[in-house]
């Protein structure tokens, strides 16, 4: 979530943010040259990936990442909070988006308005993203605006809670309650994450509430409850500091040292202890909603960032959706035309993850053949495994995104702050790369063997009055906005 949400993909760190988003195939195919590119040469080109930078950490705990990058004169100035929904409570839900949205309303030193003029008034850019796992806030701007830059972020680190108070919270609180309605409640199949999430995963595991909280959570908390959260959370010890583009690495460090030292270190965090998830039968859901045509969603419970499944995953998922020669886009979109569109995705969070299908049916064709045509595509793949040409195929195109991502001083401090976040090791993104190009068939065969059991959540979302158009509606629960909302 964010001011105005961006995408995220994986150079960019958890793509939790392609959860609000329909999934469905982008159906122009790779470009041929990436298609054909020798394993071999691709491997080689690997070596060639490098962002220089240097680490270290101040005495209360704020990490630091420089990396010199003289190609534009623009800095990236980005501060990664290891904190998201995850770490809220049963009943305390949306602190962490909340928190978000307040981060620019002013603090102790900054009045509001302040820190737009000194980035987006002088030709820069600011945002900020809020994840289950991490809250990301950005700054690009010239280079010699890097000290304002930084001024800015350590001033809502350290003294956010000197301007807060009970009428500020309560106007971003209507705010964030707008941006619910507008993004979820009144979006034509907009609750389907959140459906899918508590049918998957208990009332009480940090992966089942939403990012952006519930009304009823939003309404009650407290000034007390926000300010607590924060002063938790926000402090510099868990915070990663990257700064990459064109600037004096001496003079960054003084200014860091400058604006920064002084803010106290917080309180040791304890995080949420999070198991793998499985379900033990398949959950067949229907949900009646404000839309005129059907979808079917699909989704089988995975693994997170941290296992080395997660990256054969985004293989499977390119081979069964995407361009045109994908097996389920070729076969129900082209060769049956019973599909308008289709999506595959891993959705990878820092603990778990979930593998999603979601198809939308041509008119004439229900949820129910979609499904099964669906299940037969799978259960092939499943025994004769993809071909060698398919896996090169997919593996172009995340290469190609992975090396897109580092083409901006964003993209490259986005990718290092999630390194060291998300893995300890801000150099994590050379394991990354190495590993997806390492992916084999063998690899892709077993993990759908693994994940894409009977063991999944199956949801239909149908127009109001009209249940009968679920997938095998007569084995379908309904479920209801109370249901969703526990």
């Amino acid at each position: 979530m964010s001011r105005i949400t961006r995408s995220s993909v994986r150079s960019l760190g958890p793509r939790v943010a392609a959860l609000v988003l329909l999934a469905v195939a982008a159906l122009a195919p790779q470009p041929s040259g990436a298609q054909q590119a020798p394993a071999a040469a691709v491997r080689q080109s690997g070596s060639a990936i490098n962002i220089p930078f240097e680490q270290y950490r101040l005495a209360n705990g704020l990490n630091v990442i420089l990396s010199v990058d003289r190609a534009t004169p623009t800095v990236a100035v980005n501060v990664w909070y290891h904190v998201g929904s995850k770490n809220e409570l049963p009943g305390r839900t949306g602190f962490a988006h909340l928190f978000e949205h307040v981060m620019f309303t002013g603090s102790g030193n900054v009045p509001y308005g302040l820190h737009d003029k000194l980035t987006e008034g002088v030709g820069g850019a600011n945002n900020g993203t809020t994840s289950n796992d991490r809250t990301e806030y950005w700054n690009v701007v010239p280079s010699n605006y890097l000290e304002s830059a930084l001024w800015l972020e350590s001033d809502r680190m350290g003294y956010l809670l000197d301007r807060l108070d009970l009428a500020k919270l309560n106007a971003q609180r209507d705010i964030v309650k707008n941006e619910r309605r507008q993004r979820v409640d009144n979006q034509p199949y907009g609750r389907w994450q959140e459906i899918m999430a508590a049918a998957t995963y208990p009332a009480t595991h940090p992966y089942s509430w939403p990012v952006i909280g519930s009304m009823t959570d939003l309404s009650a908390a407290s000034e007390q409850d926000v300010k607590d959260f924060f002063r938790l959370y926000y402090a510099p010890n868990n915070a990663t500091l990257a700064i990459v583009g064109d600037f004096d690495p001496a003079q960054a460090k003084a200014w860091v040292a400058k604006y920064f030292s002084g803010v106290p270190r917080g309180k040791a965090i304890v995080r949420p202890s999070v198991k793998p998830m499985t379900l033990a039968a398949e959950k067949r859901l229907v949900y009646e909603d404000r839309v005129q045509i059907p979808r079917l969603y699909m989704s089988w419970p995975t693994v997170g960032f941290k296992h080395p499944d997660d990256l054969v995953l985004d293989v499977l998922s390119s081979i069964l959706a995407g361009e045109r020669t994908a097996r389920l886009t070729k076969a129900l979109v082209y060769d049956r035309q019973s599909a308008a569109q289709i999506g595959s995705f891993q959705a990878t969070n820092e603990d778990v993850g979930d593998f999603y299908v979601i198809l939308v049916p041509r008119p004439g064709h229900s949820l129910t053949e979609l499904e099964l045509a669906t299940d037969s595509v799978i259960d092939r793949l499943k025994h004769e495994g993809p071909t060698a040409e398919e896996v090169q195929r997919a593996k172009a195109g995340i290469e190609l995104g992975f090396v897109s991502g580092l083409e901006s001083n964003l993209g490259k401090s986005s990718q290092l702050a999630n390194g060291f976040v998300i893995h300890g090791d801000a150099a994590y993104y050379k394991t990354l790369y190495r590993r997806s190009l390492a992916v084999t068939a063998a690899d892709v065969k077993r993990v759908a063997n693994t994940y894409l059991k009977n063991g999944r959540i199956v949801l239909s979302i149908v127009p109001q009055g009209k249940r009968d158009e679920a997938s095998k509606a007569d084995q379908s629960v309904k479920v209801t906005d109370a249901g969703v909302n526990r």
